[in-house]
């Protein structure tokens, strides 16, 4: 670099001492010198800048082609409640292939969230498990598990664990809140007893709002 600048410099002074000498004008060394260093100079900063710049933009070109998530490609311990770029929740399912689970694309569309995967924080707060299959309400059932569903570090932290049950609940005509609820109050009392009192509102239809006020299997940010 140190040289470069060098041979720049001396091209520079070459230059602007002939165009001094052909059009007769007044010049000193020293200024001759210091104007081709601020030549030189701000070559220098714009073409590190547009590497810079070319640098940055690759990096996102990168980042989002590195970031599309596709269910299909997904590995099984982190299938089970991801979100594609697509906005579909990605289902884990028993197959013959590989090493017995595949990981699919559902048609169960999230409204406010993509490209996302559940965060190991998360998954221990709520009590789930990723080699879970389906989607199931089963496990609504077991007090064990609404606790841990309800619980702050859950219920508080974790919309789309929660947006996910929530709905799973509402299609068996249970309000979560409802559960969270009957389990803070009576934690020996279920789901199927909620049902089974009338206490719990009819189904929700499809068109119905969510803990978090947009559609059911939505995930908002």
């Amino acid at each position: 670099m140190a040289s470069l600048m060098i041979k720049l410099n001396s091209l520079f002074v070459t230059y602007f001492t002939f165009h001094s000498f052909v059009y007769n004008l007044p010049i000193t060394l020293p200024a001759l010198q210091q104007s081709s260093l601020d030549i030189i100079t701000f070559t220098l900063t714009m073409a590190s800048f547009k590497s810079l710049l070319f640098l940055f933009l690759s990096s996102l070109l990168l980042h989002a082609s590195l970031a599309e998530i596709i269910c299909e490609d997904l590995p099984k311990d982190v299938c089970a409640f991801s979100i594609a770029t697509s906005g579909k929740r990605c289902l884990l399912e028993t197959s013959v292939k590989k090493d017995g689970y595949e990981c699919r694309t559902s048609e169960v569309v999230v409204v406010s969230m993509a490209d996302y995967i559940e965060s190991d924080e998360c998954v221990r707060a709520c009590g789930v498990d990723r080699t879970s299959t389906g989607f199931s309400s089963d496990s609504l059932i077991e007090p064990q598990f609404t606790a841990k569903l309800c619980s702050p570090a859950c219920y508080q932290y974790c919309p789309n664990i929660v947006d996910l049950y929530f709905n799973l609940a509402a299609g068996e005509g249970v309000l979560l809140a409802d559960l969270c609820e009957a389990q803070r109050t009576d934690p020996r009392r279920t789901m199927m007893e909620l049902l089974s009192s009338g206490a719990a509102p009819g189904p929700v239809s499809s068109e119905s709002g969510s803990l978090f006020g947009v559609a059911p299997a939505s995930a908002p940010l």
